[in-house]
């Protein structure tokens, strides 16, 4: 709880900073990229928040990593958060700039998961059938998941469609175990 809170006031602050300073979508494409090492690299994270490396010396791995990468105000910032001690909070102050910056910017994201991917043709599909409900731009995330077998499962924010052939025969699966016939012995 306390990681998201100083996460989401970061975030706000440096969205404030951008815009102010007429740099909003180069801090997003910065923050999108620390987010998706973060992401990606738990090591990096493992590093971020360890207590026995100095300050001094995540600063100098930080400029090696990002060197030439960032902007100038998301390389100051950066800066500041560690100079802060607040580092450990960095993974999570770039993605809760980037669903911020989503929020600001009207944008919704789409994720589709499926058993083998999506072709072009149900992508097509899926995107007009998320803008047609939504008047926003539309983000569209693919995930592939071999538990669910076939079908897919759309979640646009808080609401969910689950079409997968694991939930039919969950489904099948609950209804024959609710048979309401009498066993005979």
């Amino acid at each position: 709880m306390q990681g998201t809170r100083v996460a989401s006031r970061y975030a706000k602050s440096f969205i404030d900073l951008s815009t102010e300073q007429g740099s909003l979508e180069k801090a997003y494409s910065d923050m999108k990229t620390i987010a998706d090492l973060c992401k990606s690299n738990h090591d990096f994270v493992t590093f971020l928040k360890s207590p026995l490396i100095k300050t001094d010396k995540k600063q100098v791995v930080l400029k090696e990593v990002f060197g030439g990468k960032l902007n100038k105000i998301t390389d100051a910032y950066v800066h500041l958060i560690t100079a802060k001690k607040r580092e450990i909070y960095l993974a999570e102050i770039a993605t809760e700039f980037v669903n911020q910056y989503k929020e600001k910017k009207k944008i919704l994201t789409a994720v589709v998961t499926s058993a083998s991917g999506l072709d072009d043709t149900t992508r097509k599909k899926v995107m007009e059938i998320v803008k047609g409900a939504s008047a926003s731009e539309v983000v569209l995330e693919e995930k592939i998941d071999k538990n669910i077998i076939g079908g897919f499962v759309l979640r646009v924010g808080d609401k969910q469609v689950d079409a997968s052939i694991a939930r039919k025969l969950n489904l099948l699966k609950r209804s024959f175990n609710e048979n309401p016939f009498i066993k005979e012995f």
